[in-house]
């Protein structure tokens, strides 16, 4: 009976969702699918669920409350991270992924009951997930930026002995530079060709919030006013080349971490292997004794 009523309840919906779209005219999954893999960075192939989720959150976008503060800091932090996403729609898909998650409760009351709590905490768990995300690959992309900026800055210092252009180096160095530092320096070199030179490094510099790369631009903002920048980015060199190894130390030091858990696995399968055979050997005995 209960599985009657789901399944009527489901195709209820659906043909509800499919007369309601034709009559508000609402457009089809393959476009919404269309739409989004022309706006990825990436290649990978978008999905139908990726495609409803953009479509509800956009139709929940326009509900969600934001002062202004919380939606200038948001949108700066996606357009950094690459997301092509207002900050109500980026709101909206962390509340329709968790409410989709949360829909897992309906089947887990009728089958098993004591299994809501873990769907609740999964929801949960989802919603803040999704609302890290950005602040995550934006963190990610600044990791694999700063990782570079140490070949970066002994580049400038080593091609300002014989160029003082600017936009030049960045052109050069953009050549042979890491797939994140080629996408920041293809939109810092463009915004550098269309306005101000100074401006532009400002904005990526802003772009990334990278402490690392604000002393970087402040020198090459220097060499645009006239000034040698040769001993400061040799400096800057030298002191990026010491965090670089102090960063691979602390890596090193990770390592022998992560293989001691691997070798307790080990031990315990091992362990495990022969109280088996011992168990099996005693109960052998225990029954030539009966």
């Amino acid at each position: 009976m209960y599985g009657i009523l789901l399944g009527f309840g489901e195709l209820f919906a659906l043909g509800l969702y499919l007369v309601l779209a034709g009559l508000l005219r609402l457009p089809t999954f393959a476009t919404t699918r269309a739409v989004i893999q022309a706006g990825r960075m990436d290649r990978k192939k978008t999905k139908n669920l990726d495609a409803l989720i953009l479509e509800l959150s956009s139709r929940l976008s326009r509900f969600i409350p934001m002062d202004k503060y919380k939606r200038r800091r948001t949108e700066a932090t996606l357009k950094s991270a690459g997301i092509k996403l207002t900050p109500e729609t980026f709101m909206a898909r962390a509340i329709v992924k968790a409410a989709l998650v949360l829909l897992g409760i309906i089947p887990a009351m009728l089958i098993f009951p004591i299994v809501v709590p873990v769907v609740v905490f999964l929801a949960i768990t989802v919603f803040f997930k999704e609302i890290k995300s950005a602040d995550e690959a934006l963190k990610k992309k600044r990791d694999e930026i700063e990782y570079e900026l140490p070949r970066f800055v002994s580049t400038i210092s080593q091609s300002l002995k014989s160029s003082r252009d600017v936009l030049s180096i960045l052109e050069k160095y953009r050549q042979g530079a890491g797939s994140e530092m080629r996408s920041e320096l293809d939109i810092t070199i463009a915004d550098m060709q269309s306005g101000n030179l100074e401006t532009a490094l400002v904005r990526f510099e802003s772009r990334m919030g990278s402490a690392m790369l604000s002393d970087v631009v402040r020198g090459l903002v220097s060499v645009l006013r006239g000034d040698n920048g040769v001993a400061f980015f040799e400096l800057l060199a030298h002191d990026f080349k010491q965090l670089e190894i102090q960063r691979l130390k602390l890596i090193a030091m990770k390592r022998p971490g992560k293989i001691r858990k691997y070798s307790f696995y080990l031990l315990a399968c091992f362990m495990l292997m022969y109280l088996g055979i011992l168990f099996v050997e005693i109960m052998n005995a225990f029954q030539g004794l009966f």
